[in-house]
C-alpha cells in the first residue's frame, strides 16, 4: 500500500479521488437507465420480462416471476449446513438493537384546550432490493428487511435477479423467509426498480425503496426518487482505520482488506500518527493479499484507492477522518473512546481491536447499510426511521385561538395572503 505524509494537499488529493466514485460522476449511464425505466413505466411486464431476458438470460413471465412457497422451502435444502440458525442468531441481533430505536406518536394537551402532537405512522409498503450476479448477500437482506418489520411496514416486496435456471439464490430466500418478506420477485436491475417504483401487471408499487445495487440500480433509484422515496444512492464500500503505535498492524491490515475485497472501487484507508505502524501494515497487507481468494480484486482496489497517511499529530489525524467521513471508521489506539467523542463523521465507528468491521456487517446488530462518498457528513445508517412517517396534530379550542387571533391575522396580512387572515377572522365576527 502506499505511504503518504498527510497534508493539506494529499487530503484534498484523496477526498477528490475518493468523490469520483460516487454514482453522481456516471452520467454516461443515466440516459440507458432513464430508457429501461420509461419502458417499463409505459409497458409493464413486457418490458421488464424482456430485459430480464436481455440482462440475466432468464425466462421469466407473469406465472413464474413471484418465488413460490415450494421455492423457499427447496431453498432451505440446498443451504449450507448450519448457515440457517446463524442467520437466525445474527437477526435476533439486529432485532433487538433496532426495537430500541423505536419512536411512538405523542400528545401535549393545556387546560385552555390546546393540544399538540406528532402521530408516528408506519409505511404501508416497502420495496426491498437485494443484488444477485456472481455474489450473494444474506446479511443484507435481514440488514434491510428487519428494521421495516420492526417499524410495523404493512408489505414487504423483495426483487432480486435471478440466475438463466430462474433460479434465486438459496441463502438470499432463506433470509427473506426468515426475515420476514412477504412477496419475493425475480427482478434485477434497473428495470426492478423502475416495477417497484411503479407498479406492473405482477410486481405491486411500493411506497419506498432501499437496498444496495450496481451503477444502474443506483441511478434508478436516484431517477425514480420523488415517486417513490429512496433510501440512499450508495457508492462503493470504503473503510477508515485510525490508528496510533498501540495497534496490532496484523488486525489493521486485515481489517482494510475486508473492505478491499468488495469491488475494485472499494477504499481502504489507515490514519496513523506512527510510521512505524504505517510500514508494518503495508508489509502485513501485502502478505495477506497472496493468500485470499479475491486477490486481484484486492490488488485494483489498494492500487486505485488503498491509502496509508502518516500525520504528526491525532489531532491531525482526527480532522482527516471527519473529512473524509467514511463509512466504516475503525479506531484502534490507546484509549479509542476518548478518541471516539471527537469524531463527528463516519457511518458506523468500531472501537478497539476485536470490535472488527466484519462484526458489523453480519452479527452485532446495527444496521450495516450506511452512509458512503462522504455522505455520513449528513446521512445516517439505515434504521426504523426510514420506514416511518409523522403527522403534525393540532387541536385549539375557541378559548385558546381567542388571545392570539389578532397575531395570526396580521402575519397573514404582511405576506399578502388574505384569505389567510379570513379564515381566521371569520371565526370572531360579531
Amino acid at each position: 500500500m502506499r505511504i503518504l505524509r498527510l497534508t493539506e494537499e494529499t487530503k484534498a488529493d484523496l477526498l477528490g479521488r475518493l468523490l469520483k466514485r460516487s454514482p453522481n460522476h456516471y452520467a454516461q449511464y443515466e440516459q440507458s437507465v432513464g430508457e429501461i425505466i420509461e419502458a417499463v413505466r409505459s409497458r409493464g411486464d413486457e418490458a421488464l420480462f424482456a430485459y430480464t431476458e436481455k440482462f440475466d438470460g432468464a425466462s421469466v413471465t407473469a406465472k413464474n416471476v413471484r418465488v413460490t412457497e415450494e421455492e423457499i422451502r427447496e431453498a432451505y435444502g440446498l443451504l449450507e449446513s448450519g448457515l440457517a440458525d446463524v442467520m437466525r442468531r445474527s437477526l435476533a441481533n439486529i432485532r433487538d438493537y433496532h426495537f430500541k430505536q423505536k419512536r411512538y406518536s405523542w400528545f401535549d394537551s393545556r387546560p385552555d384546550g390546546v393540544m399538540l402532537g406528532q402521530k408516528v405512522t408506519a409505511l404501508a409498503s416497502v420495496g426491498v432490493y437485494v443484488p444477485g450476479g456472481k455474489a450473494a448477500y444474506p446479511s443484507s437482506v435481514l440488514m434491510n428487511i428487519a428494521p421495516a418489520k420492526v417499524a410495523g411496514v404493512g408489505k414487504i416486496v423483495m426483487t432480486t435477479p435471478c440466475g438463466r435456471d430462474g433460479k434465486v439464490n438459496p441463502a438470499t430466500l432463506v433470509a427473506a423467509d426468515l426475515a420476514g418478506a412477504d412477496e419475493i420477485y425475480k427482478a434485477g436491475g434497473a428495470q426492478a426498480i423502475a416495477a417497484l417504483a411503479f407498479g406492473t401487471e405482477s410486481i405491486p408499487k411500493v411506497d419506498k425503496i432501499v437496498g444496495p445495487g450496481n451503477i444502474y440500480v443506483a441511478l434508478a433509484k436516484k431517477a425514480v426518487f420523488g415517486y417513490v422515496s429512496i433510501d440512499s444512492i450508495a457508492g462503493p464500500s470504503e473503510i477508515l482505520a485510525l490508528a496510533d503505535e498501540t495497534a496490532d498492524p496484523r488486525y489493521v491490515a486485515a481489517d482494510l482488506l475486508s473492505q478491499a475485497e468488495h469491488d475494485e472501487m472499494a477504499s481502504a484507508i489507515l490514519v496513523t500518527t506512527s510510521e512505524e505502524l504505517a510500514r508494518r501494515v503495508s508489509e502485513e497487507a501485502d502478505r495477506f493479499t497472496e493468500g485470499l481468494s479475491r486477490k486481484e480484486i484486492i490488488k485494483k482496489s489498494l492500487e486505485n484507492y488503498g491509502y496509508i497517511l502518516v500525520a504528526e499529530t491525532m489531532e491531525d489525524a482526527i480532522d482527516a477522518v471527519n473529512e473524509i467521513a467514511s463509512e466504516h471508521l475503525e479506531i484502534l489506539t490507546a484509549d479509542p473512546f476518548a478518541v471516539m467523542t471527537k469524531v463527528r463523521n463516519a457511518g458506523a465507528i468500531f472501537l478497539g481491536e476485536y470490535a472488527s468491521e466484519p462484526l458489523g456487517d453480519y452479527f452485532a446488530g446495527p444496521n450495516h447499510v450506511l452512509p458512503t462518498n462522504g455522505t455520513a457528513k449528513f446521512f445516517s445508517p439505515l434504521g426504523v426511521d426510514d420506514f416511518i412517517k409523522k403527522s403534525s396534530i393540532i387541536s385549539y379550542s375557541r378559548e385558546a385561538l381567542e388571545p392570539i387571533y389578532q397575531d395570526i391575522v396580521k402575519f397573514a396580512e404582511s405576506e399578502r395572503l388574505t384569505a389567510h387572515a379570513n379564515s381566521i377572522k371569520v371565526r370572531f365576527e360579531d
